[in-house]
C-alpha cells in the first residue's frame, strides 16, 4: 500500500476524566511496585498500597481486583514498551540491534530495581493457573510485536532470513528472562551490564551475514 494514499487520523486527546483515571491507575501501580521492591510481594498488603498511593481501598478495587492483578497492569506496561520499540524500528532511526538493546534496557527498568522484586513477581505469576494465563497472554502479545521487529530487521538485511520471526522471539525472550532470573538469584553485578553482554552474544547468532542486502518487500503491518 502506498503510504501517501491514506492519512492516519489524529488521535483524539483523552478527556479530563479519562486522564484522571489513567493517572490514578498509574499511581496505584507505581505504589504497588515500590512496595514489592522494598518489602517483597507477599509481605505487601492492599492497605499498604492504598496508603502509599493516597487512595481509598474502594478506589484500588475499582482498578485491580487484588494485588495480584497489579501484575497484569505491569505486564501491560511491558507490552507497551515492545510496541514502542516496533514503532522505533519502523521509523528507521537506527539499526535494529540498537533498538533491541534499548528495549531490553527499558524492559529491565522496573524489575531491575530489586532482585527481591523479580523473585516476588515470578513467584506471584506462578502462584496460580489464572496468573500463569495472564503471564502467557502478555508474553504472546509482546512476542507478536517483537516478531514484527525481527521481520523489519530481516527486511533491512540486519537479521538472518533463515530464522523465522517466531524463533527469533523465543530466543530473545529466553535471553532476556534468563539474564533477569540469574541476576535475581546472584545479584553480584549490575543487571544492565549483564544484559548488554548477553545480548551481544545473542546478536552474534542472529546477525545477517555480510552481503545479505535489503528486501524491497513491505514491512509487516
Amino acid at each position: 500500500m502506498n503510504p501517501a494514499s491514506t492519512i492516519d487520523p489524529v488521535p483524539a486527546r483523552p478527556g479530563r476524566r479519562a486522564r484522571r483515571q489513567a493517572e490514578t491507575r498509574a499511581r496505584i501501580l507505581r505504589a504497588a511496585l515500590d512496595l514489592f521492591a522494598r518489602q517483597g510481594f507477599f509481605a505487601t498488603t492492599v492497605e499498604q498500597i492504598t496508603e502509599a498511593a493516597d487512595v481509598g481501598k474502594g478506589t484500588f478495587f475499582n482498578y485491580f481486583p487484588s494485588k495480584e492483578h497489579a501484575l497484569a497492569g505491569f505486564g501491560e506496561i511491558q507490552v507497551s514498551k515492545v510496541q514502542a520499540a516496533l514503532a522505533e524500528a519502523r521509523r528507521g532511526a537506527g539499526p535494529v540491534r540498537a533498538v533491541l538493546r534499548r528495549l531490553a534496557r527499558v524492559l529491565a527498568e522496573e524489575p531491575g530495581r530489586s532482585p527481591s522484586l523479580v523473585r516476588g513477581l515470578l513467584a506471584a505469576n506462578f502462584s496460580s493457573e489464572s496468573f500463569l494465563k495472564l503471564m502467557r497472554r502478555n508474553l504472546a502479545r509482546g512476542g507478536r510485536l517483537l516478531a514484527k521487529v525481527a521481520a523489519e530487521g530481516q527486511r533491512r538485511g540486519e537479521i538472518r532470513r533463515d530464522i523465522k520471526p517466531a524463533e527469533f522471539v523465543r530466543h530473545f525472550q529466553q535471553t532476556f528472562f534468563g539474564a533477569l532470573l540469574l541476576w535475581a538469584l546472584y545479584p553480584s553485578s549490575q543487571l544492565q551490564g549483564r544484559l548488554d553482554t548477553t545480548l551481544d552474544l545473542f546478536w552474534s547468532g542472529v546477525a545477517a551475514p555480510p552481503g545479505q542486502g535489503t528486501d524491497s518487500t513491505e514491512t509487516l503491518q
